[in-house]
């Protein structure tokens, strides 16, 4: 058996932005699984967060906030690209891990056990993992997912890949990406502060043209009516893709620019700025509780929230130009 890392579930250390007196305890299943990924490669991953700022409200959704391929090469030389799966998935995992590479793919919650409480023997909800390690032997699989690392055995192993039976007929594969690390890269704290003050600017550049609290609140007023009318798992879904996805973004933004105004080279006072984020990613968070509250009740809700978000935004991004110009 061949392991990327060698790592134990027990005593296995997660990075800071999924330890204790977080707002927001985990943000999406991707980005909460390359965080962990990049940070026990030992890279910072917080160096790769100013992507954050391209979040956008995207009509029924926030944007589902993804760390951009070319910037894990930049700062990391980490190389991801996708798998066309055509053999069993263990035989692919087998394979890359073999070479060195990492796999990361979509696997069913229902059978991942450290979804305990949420989707484990519950639901069946797709979610992102990397693998670590695979024994097919003896049915064991260790791997990234959401706020740490851990393993699988036994049943679990053999559900998760279909090794008994197929669903269907047609069942299809999953989504297989898998990072190459032929050029993997551990750069001084110095260059990678550069680097990361070089892809702000890029990812700076593409922020929203238009402040996307302003389209949301008008879209949410819409929303609330209907809302006021759904059953509770309704508002679990709106809430996902919403107010938890800015949320947490916004959190990990704030988390960036506390980190870029620590370094040593820096001659900017970034604090404003992730006050500003901060006040998005807190908001938030209480405000989807407000929502809860006011769905259970079917009581109207102030709506005054959005505008500070709004606010806030608007005041973080313009003093960002101003450093950055």
């Amino acid at each position: 058996m061949k392991k990327i890392l060698n790592l134990d579930p027990n005593n296995y250390s997660r990075h800071l932005i999924h330890g204790p007196g977080r707002t927001w305890a985990e943000t999406n299943c991707y980005t909460d699984v390359l965080i962990e990924q990049i940070h026990a490669l030992g890279h910072e991953p917080i160096a790769a967060l100013s992507f954050t700022l391209r979040a956008d409200f995207e009509g029924d959704q926030w944007t589902f906030f993804k760390i951009p391929h070319s910037d894990l090469i930049d700062l990391y030389g980490l190389d991801i690209q996708e798998l066309a799966v055509w053999r069993p998935i263990v035989v692919h995992i087998e394979e890359l891990i073999n070479r060195g590479s990492i796999p990361v793919l979509e696997l069913d919650s229902f059978f991942l056990p450290d979804t305990a409480g949420t989707a484990y023997q519950i639901a069946h909800v797709k979610s992102s993992v990397s693998v670590n390690y695979i024994d097919v032997t003896n049915l064991k699989l260790g791997y990234f997912h959401n706020q740490g690392y851990h393993e699988l055995n036994g049943q679990n192993f053999i559900d998760i890949f279909q090794l008994n039976k197929l669903v269907h007929e047609r069942i299809l594969p999953p989504y297989f990406e898998f990072i190459k690390r032929e050029r993997e890269v551990h750069l001084s704290k110095n260059d990678i502060f550069e680097v990361s003050r070089n892809l702000l600017k890029r990812n700076f550049a593409l922020i929203p043209k238009n402040n996307p609290f302003i389209q949301f609140k008008e879209r949410f007023v819409i929303d609330l009516e209907w809302l006021m009318k759904e059953e509770a798992e309704v508002f679990h879904a709106y809430s996902f893709a919403t107010l938890r996805q800015f949320g947490s973004c916004f959190e990990l933004s704030e988390t960036y620019f506390r980190w870029l105004g620590s370094q040593t080279k820096s001659d900017i006072d970034y604090s404003g700025i992730a006050e500003s984020f901060k006040n998005i990613s807190d908001t938030a968070k209480t405000y989807q509780f407000q929502l809860a509250r006011a769905l259970a009740r079917k009581k109207t809700l102030d709506l005054s929230a959005l505008d500070s978000m709004m606010l806030s935004w608007e005041k973080g991004m313009s003093e960002i130009n101003e450093c950055l110009t």
